[in-house]
């Protein structure tokens, strides 16, 4: 029986400041890419946008902290240092940075640190630094499951805040199985993230160097869609895109749609 690994992937963990390692994969050739994954999920973000990617680029994907397949943090880290970690781990000076929700905050926050390292940056369903979110009965519910370190609630509010458009719809399956499977992880993971309390990428938009693609599904959060109205208006000379039937998962919901966006984008 002929086998199906692809001997362009390689996997391997990455030394985590601080001790730890942080699962990452590398595929491809060509111009490097690092993707980045939300809150409460893991690379599988990815699964159907990598291997398009990496016909054209060198693709480089990681489980952030305590989430996925990379191990639980035991004391703070920084989510900056870590991406720049992968990085150097690789031998990047600089890379073009792909991040969904709090992976978008990640590298937006990474490339006003480090405005060299970015060469493009891609902010999918981004959450920003410094973002002031309203009051809401979901985020009341969010804080009061993490208090009591209720893993079924928070994945059911994850699930039915984030995922809105359900399990039927296309990637649904793995979505949910990727949310239930990070719901403990994801508790731990944010009691030990430190630095990021303390940025703020809103009021810096205006410094970002990085020529920078927006994009948000229509079935998104109204809170996501404010704030990618607000870094396409203000980082200069980015550009917005709204992607049809797609909620927070757009990379699971849309592969092919955000696939050519971003390959356009970082030709």
């Amino acid at each position: 029986m002929s086998s199906h690994i692809d001997p362009s992937v390689v996997e391997v963990h990455v030394p985590a400041p601080g001790g730890g390692r942080l699962w990452a994969e590398r595929r491809g050739g060509g111009s490097p890419v690092v993707l980045l994954h939300g809150s409460g999920m893991d690379s599988r973000l990815w699964d159907a946008v990598a291997p398009a990617l990496a016909r054209h680029h060198d693709v480089i994907r990681y489980d952030a902290r305590g989430l996925g397949r990379s191990d639980a943090p035991e004391r703070t880290f920084d989510d900056i240092e870590d991406l720049g970690a992968v990085l150097d781990h690789f031998g990047l000076g600089s890379a073009a940075l792909v991040g969904l929700s709090m992976g978008g905050e990640t590298a937006l926050d990474f490339a006003l640190a480090h405005p060299d390292r970015v060469t493009a940056l891609g902010l999918v369903g981004a959450s920003v630094s410094g973002h002031d979110w309203p009051p809401s009965p979901e985020t009341t519910a969010y804080a009061e499951a993490r208090r009591r370190r209720d893993t079924a609630v928070l994945a059911e509010l994850e699930l039915s805040v984030w995922a809105a458009m359900g399990r039927g719809a296309t990637g649904g399956e793995l979505i949910a199985t990727m949310v239930e499977e990070n719901a403990a992880r994801r508790i731990i993971s944010e009691q030990h993230l430190a630095g990021a309390p303390a940025r703020d990428a809103e009021r810096q938009l205006g410094s970002v160097t990085a020529p920078t693609l927006v994009v948000h599904g229509d079935h998104d959060h109204p809170e996501i869609a404010a704030i990618a109205r607000r870094l396409a208006a203000d980082i200069p000379g980015a550009r917005g895109h709204l992607v049809p039937g797609a909620d927070h998962y757009l990379p699971l919901r849309t592969p092919e749609q955000l696939t050519t966006l971003l390959l356009n984008h970082l030709a």
